[in-house]
C-alpha cells in the first residue's frame, strides 16, 4: 500500500499549509499576488504542474521556503 505522501499533489500540500496558516484561498491569492482562480485550480488539481514562479509566489505568500512545498 502506498503512503499518503507519495501521491500527495502540490495542490494538496498548498491547501494543507494554507489551512494550517488559517488563510482563505482569497487571502493567500492576494498575499501571493496570484489570480484567485489560479490558486483554486492548483488546489483542486486542475493545474497539476504550476510554473516555478507560481510556486515561488505561493511559498512566499505562506511564509515558507519553496523547498517545503516541493518535498
Amino acid at each position: 500500500m502506498q503512503s499518503q505522501n507519495n501521491n500527495e499533489t502540490i495542490g494538496d500540500k498548498i491547501k494543507l499549509l494554507r489551512n494550517k496558516h488559517g488563510l482563505t484561498q482569497d487571502k493567500l491569492a492576494r498575499k501571493a499576488d496570484l489570480p484567485y482562480t489560479t490558486l483554486t485550480k492548483i488546489e483542486t488539481n486542475v493545474i497539476t504542474k504550476p510554473s516555478i514562479q507560481t510556486v515561488m509566489k505561493i511559498a512566499k505568500g505562506l511564509g515558507i521556503k519553496i523547498d517545503d512545498l516541493m518535498r
